[in-house]
């Protein structure tokens, strides 16, 4: 452990905790348990990546299920996210998570006024794969939030280019889903962003800026944590820069590293994540500070496999510091009347399921030493572009110039795209006659009711996610990969009671992690959407209980019912 302490402290709080996101849970829970908190952020805004997100939660076993009926347990919970781990995850990790999910849930509820609801119809993503799936309850999202009641920090609460935050999950399924953006309610939504009432991510992230206001736990924002401060036995406090000087403030209960991931340090992306020249949607504090953090007093890192996605840029969007925003294109690549295809032309995987594309473009060809399906290209025709939208771009409008390769012919287009000729013309023509059955025996696309659900169209008979590309012109774009909006393959280590770990198995005493700073050995190798921020406000519940000296006892009581 380090010895490094200063001459003197500027700032002093119990627990303090490193960035504005899943953090605030963790300051809210201490605060609640009678520790004095402080929450850091290093940009001007706060909310953090959570605000960026759809906003589910994925908890099973939750008391909303109960209240509708709905079948469910933490055990089944549990040995879902066990059999799609693949073996990549911990099972005491998955354990806990699933017991303290619904406890989390009910504390904010309760607490911080949080409400919450289920969606309706919401798969899971593996459902009817795993036979503890469900297809319907674990997915809860909140209802509207009014910011105004944020008084001035209503502004400085981040909102998202991602979402429609003006409405909610529920809103965007009903009027059809992604694929019928021009159905969605706008009156609705023009009334929600007039009165700002925030839905979705910005939802979310209000609701625990407001927890946090509520019980006057101070927010320091523009403060750049640079260095933990030790006194040779644990973390007693972090040393930061604000407006050009240091300062130094004390935890003397703990400090908790809650700062998302590395996302927008791309050589971390590559050498950690091993992803080649990778592109983010978040923004640009999200960088690693954890791990350089961690680091300086010897936690211990693992690593399971990324959230890989890929991702498209339409020209002349920027989000904040002109960074180009780039958008993932999961709603736009199960639409009827597109496909991806590798640089032969060919497809590689059911397009309508995500998460089978995205562990296809980092499969290694180890004979020819070559990724087969990376680059790979989105390609689309003009019906497609007449119904749906593509990136930024809505239905029937014009894409910017610079944005795709257009032809009148398949073959033109693949000569244009560099892709070869002959295989795009001879996959297209597959595909379309596939279309006239909506069967696809390469792929089985469209088979999943959370990928008919997410980017597929209902009003396209016989398979919502297949139409055949006829139209001219046709469009390609070439995809890059990005991470998964601050879900990285590799976080710090951790106990159950969110204490990081050293190398040497033992907890650093005075240092938590929460969220994506956390190793994802909770779920190993699957993803399924609210995951991420049930995890993180978990981590922070549990988190800031142990730190304010009233740590969860129901692992210990629970663990039996999972035989650990």
């Amino acid at each position: 452990m380090i010895s490094n302490l200063p001459a003197s402290w500027d700032l002093e709080a119990d627990v303090v905790a490193i960035g504005s996101g899943h953090g605030l849970a963790a300051a809210i829970t201490a605060h609640d348990h009678g520790a004095s908190a402080m929450v850091l952020e290093r940009s001007d805004q706060v909310g953090g990546v959570m605000s960026f997100s759809m906003g589910e939660m994925w908890i099973p076993g939750n008391h909303l299920e109960k209240e509708r009926g709905i079948e469910d347990s933490i055990e089944s919970g549990y040995r879902n996210v066990k059999q799609l781990s693949m073996g990549y995850a911990d099972d005491r990790a998955i354990a806990n998570q699933c017991i303290h999910g619904p406890v989390m849930l009910k504390y904010f509820e309760e607490k911080i006024g949080l409400k919450v609801t289920v969606i309706p119809n919401c798969y899971d993503y593996y459902y009817p794969l795993s036979n503890d799936s469900v297809a319907e309850g674990r997915t809860i999202e909140v209802v509207p939030f009014p910011a105004a009641s944020l008084g001035e920090w209503q502004s400085r609460t981040r909102v998202s280019p991602h979402v429609p935050y003006g409405l909610t999950n529920d809103d965007m399924f009903s009027g059809g889903g992604l694929a019928n953006i021009l159905n969605w309610d706008y009156a609705l939504m023009a009334k929600r962003l007039e009165n700002d009432e925030r839905c979705m991510g910005p939802g979310l992230a209000a609701y625990f800026v407001k927890g946090v206001l509520d019980r006057d736990i101070p927010i320091h924002t523009g403060v750049d944590v640079q260095q933990l401060i030790g006194d040779g036995e644990r973390v007693v406090g972090v040393r930061a820069v604000k407006d050009g000087r240091d300062i130094f403030v004390k935890a003397n209960r703990g400090v908790v590293l809650a700062v998302s991931s590395y996302e927008r340090n791309l050589e971390l992306s590559k050498t950690l994540g091993n992803m080649l020249d990778p592109e983010s949607m978040v923004f640009p504090s999200v960088d690693g500070a954890h791990l350089r953090l961690a680091g300086q007093v010897g936690a211990r890192i693992a690593r399971v496999p990324d959230v890989t996605m890929l991702a498209l840029h339409t020209p002349g969007e920027e989000q904040e510091e002109g960074v180009p925003l780039w958008r993932g294109v999961l709603p736009y690549m199960g639409l009827p009347h597109t496909i991806i295809v590798n640089r032969k032309g060919q497809r590689f995987a059911d397009e309508s399921f995500h998460r089978a594309i995205y562990y296809a473009v980092d499969a290694i060809d180890g004979k020819a030493m070559t990724h087969p399906n990376f680059p790979c290209w989105i390609i689309v025709d003009a019906q497609a572009r007449e119904k749906y939208m593509l990136g930024g771009v809505m239905a029937g409008q014009e894409l910017p110039e610079g944005m795709a390769v257009t032809a009148d012919s398949i073959e033109e287009l693949a000569r244009r795209l560099g892709i070869d000729p002959e295989g795009l013309v001879a996959t297209v023509a597959r595909f379309n006659g596939y279309c006239e059955t909506g069967k696809d025996p390469e792929f089985n696309r469209g088979s999943s009711p959370h990928g008919q659900q997410m980017s597929g169209d209902m009003s396209q008979k016989p398979n919502p996610n297949m139409g055949p590309l006829l139209k001219p012109p046709f469009y390609g774009i070439e995809l890059r990969r990005m991470a998964g909006g601050g879900i990285t393959s590799t976080g710090i280590m951790a106990d159950v009671h969110c204490r990081a770990m050293g190398w040497n198995g033992q907890p650093i005493e005075g240092l938590y992690v929460a969220g994506n700073s956390l190793a994802r050995l909770d779920n190993g190798a699957v993803m399924q959407s609210g995951l991420t921020n049930a995890r993180g406000l978990t981590h922070g519940y549990i988190a800031g209980r142990h730190a304010a000296g009233n740590p969860s006892d129901l692992f210990d009581k629970e663990r039996a019912r999972f035989g650990l």
